[in-house]
């Protein structure tokens, strides 16, 4: 199955049923009356949740969706029929926002829950509802209104506790491999990874939090270089980032300097992003004899100025994965307890959630404007007035066809 995470979809709610003009005509009934029905309310449509889908190509080729139009009004009296409510499921982690207004509507993350996007035109009054002591034979009526009609955007984000970081071949698939069931491509060559693969780790009886990894991140990555830029919302709602770094580097490039790229890129992409929870994880360590190991994570941890925990693994032997994943599990249960506890702490945690969201959309969104820009023969700094060097710009038909899906 395709992973497609961006579809842009037309929708239009059912329009409300007319009303009907009608009189009671039966024999030796005289001056029966209006007996005129209300037409149906149109149908509305709404989005919900499924906890059974992983990604949104159903929305890659169907892009139009209607609700049924309200019947119109009977005699003797009959309201015509509601018309049927559109329902469209869609990945739990969705988010609707209006492609006009660039509002969002709304953000589907439990299975079930189910949001309108557009509502069903109101119904249209029959004449019965116009009699009156002085209008006995009224002739009026009215149309049933039309149905909402609107153009959005749906992205899906997945939901993760962790999310890892790195450069391309720094080990991150090996390593939800080697703690979880999940069951990732695996080469010795970088860009093997090319959408975000989902793990569940279980840490004990009924203890467990979902890692994800994203494809890696390369220098320029913020400006469109590479894969990784497309898939950074995907850890908008992580509650903790692991960066990789590759401890033996078959280059032989220094980690410091790698682990510089991924922080630079991060900052760049979302300065509240960067602001998350993120501990560093020196991967590969087997490759490494016990003197040069400690010698390179005291270089690479002083380079960096790193302040936050530090882990030295080997995801391919199991190493140290154990003790990572049990650290992991400690800290989501301290979260969970302070945010209980502590509503300041849950405040400043949900502040920061909504600052990462509105920085990658717009960054995203700065993006597409770019791409829209050179695709309309504007490729030169002064045309849009602008630094970035556009040579290091690649268009989105250059990646896989996997990555997303736009108009």
């Amino acid at each position: 199955m395709k992973f497609v995470d961006e579809v842009s979809i037309f929708v239009k709610a059912g329009d409300g049923g007319n009303g009907m003009m009608s009189f009671r005509r039966e024999k030796f009934i005289e001056k029966g009356g209006p007996n005129g029905g209300d037409g149906g309310d149109g149908g509305s449509v709404f989005m919900e949740a499924d906890e059974n889908l992983n990604t949104l190509v159903d929305y890659r080729y169907t892009r139009r969706f209607n609700a049924r139009n309200g019947e119109k009004g009977g005699s003797t009296e009959c309201t015509g029929a509601k018309g049927e409510d559109l329902i469209l499921p869609v990945p739990v982690g969705t988010t609707i926002i209006d492609a006009a207004t660039q509002e969002v509507i709304g953000d589907l993350t439990k299975p079930g829950q189910r949001l309108m996007v557009a509502q069903g035109g109101w119904h249209g009054l029959g004449n019965t509802r116009f009699k009156s002591s002085t209008n006995r034979a009224p002739r009026q009526t009215t149309p049933g209104k039309p149905g909402e009609q609107r153009d959005l955007k749906l992205e899906l984000k997945v939901l993760a506790d962790v999310g890892l970081l790195g450069l391309p071949n720094a080990g991150k698939s090996t390593f939800i491999r080697s703690v979880s069931a999940a069951k990732p491509k695996v080469a010795d060559y970088p860009f093997t990874t090319l959408v975000p693969n989902l793990g569940v780790v279980s840490v004990g009886r009924y203890k467990s939090f979902v890692i994800a990894d994203i494809p890696g991140l390369i220098e320029g990555a913020s400006e469109g270089a590479g894969l990784g830029i497309r898939f950074l919302k995907h850890l908008a709602r992580t509650r903790l980032l692991l960066h990789l770094v590759d401890m033996a580097p078959l280059d032989q490039s220094d980690p410091a300097d790698a682990a510089e790229v991924i922080i630079s890129e991060l900052e760049k992409f979302s300065p509240a992003l960067a602001e998350r929870e993120r501990w560093l994880v020196l991967n590969k360590c087997d490759q490494l004899l016990d003197d040069e190991r400690e010698e390179r994570m005291r270089a690479v941890v002083e380079r960096l100025d790193w302040q936050g925990p530090v882990f030295v693994i080997s995801a391919l032997e199991s190493e140290g994965t154990e003790a990572l994943s049990q650290a992991i599990m400690r800290y989501m249960d301290e979260r969970a307890i302070r945010i209980a506890e502590e509503p300041a702490f849950a405040e400043e945690l949900a502040e920061l959630d909504r600052r990462i969201e509105d920085e990658a959309r717009a960054r995203l969104q700065a993006l597409d404007d770019k791409r829209a820009l050179r695709k309309a023969g504007l490729k030169s700094v002064d045309d849009v007035g602008d630094d970035d060097d556009w040579d290091d710009f690649e268009d989105d038909e250059d990646g896989p066809e996997i990555i997303y899906v736009r108009d």
